[in-house]
């Protein structure tokens, strides 16, 4: 059985385009469907024999580089390069080219809002909420701002009321941002965040020394909120398909727990607010 597998892909991903779908003017009789070797070789900017050893299984181990060049000029979309990398034995390369502002879809926002009875929001690798529904903003209404988990955990005075096993969050927070080192060492967002929090915070210092790393995916959370009290909340995480980096992160209370009645109260109280203040800005 053959296991050429990356072989194979380049060669269907080849055939599925044509000259004209990349810029490129046709010429001469083409005797199979899609690019010849020699265009996607001009348009990848590689050598056109090392890219037939490519697809003859004589060459397996193309570096970052090169996958970077062929999913171009395969115009590979996500899904399809993070697929190449995989065959290629590669650990896929999804940090961004150019550090932007991260935004959050309309269809997530849209999504995380129906969860009208338990907190939601997004996060970066960074750990910046960048968007979040009504009762996570309940939630994190101690903070001032809640912009950024891991400031909030070290920085702002309410962080130590707030979480009360916060040795633990602690820990976890600079886990969480040693990973997110790992993606992209050179995010200035990242970088920032790091020095500030260094320079402020000898706890912070210490553990970022430990180099200790976590990805977020599902724990337990014990908080204190200054206006429902206790809450026992668990969590899960989703990585965005189409924003990657970003999680999705959803808070849950056990049915009939005390927490399931302190987020009830806690939701009656932000829709009384805001309700309050809509009326004001009416009169």
């Amino acid at each position: 059985m053959d296991d050429n597998h990356l072989g194979e892909f380049l060669r269907a991903r080849r055939a599925g385009l044509r000259p004209e779908d990349v810029g490129m003017a046709s010429y001469g009789v083409r005797r199979v469907a899609g690019l010849r070797r020699e265009e996607v070789a001009v348009l990848a900017g590689v050598n056109a024999d090392y890219y037939t050893r490519l697809e003859q299984g004589r060459e397996r181990h193309p570096s970052s580089q090169v996958l970077d060049a062929l999913g171009r000029a395969l115009r590979l979309d996500a899904d399809a390069r993070a697929h190449l990398y995989r065959l290629a034995g590669a650990p896929p390369s999804d940090q961004p080219r150019a550090h932007i502002a991260e935004r959050v879809s309309p269809a997530l926002r849209q999504l995380m809002n129906g969860y009208a009875n338990t907190p939601a929001f997004v996060m970066s690798r960074n750990l910046d909420v960048l968007a979040a529904n009504a009762l996570a903003d309940a939630l994190y209404a101690p903070f001032t701002p809640a912009d950024n988990l891991a400031r909030m955990t070290f920085l702002d005075p309410a962080g130590r009321h707030f979480y009360t096993d916060w040795d633990r969050a602690a820990q976890a927070t600079v886990a969480n941002l040693r990973q997110a080192a790992g993606f992209d060492p050179d995010n200035p967002r990242l970088r920032e965040l790091v020095d500030t929090l260094t320079e402020h915070s000898a706890e912070f210092t210490r553990l970022w020394k430990a180099h200790s790393v976590r990805g977020k995916t599902q724990d337990a959370k014990h908080l204190l909120h200054p206006e429902v009290g206790p809450l026992t909340l668990t969590y899960q995480s989703f990585d965005v398909r189409d924003a990657p980096g970003q999680q999705l992160v959803i808070y849950h209370a056990e049915p009939g727990s005390p927490s399931v009645q302190a987020l009830d109260l806690l939701g009656s109280l932000q829709a009384t607010r805001r309700q309050a203040g809509f009326g004001s800005h009416s009169q």
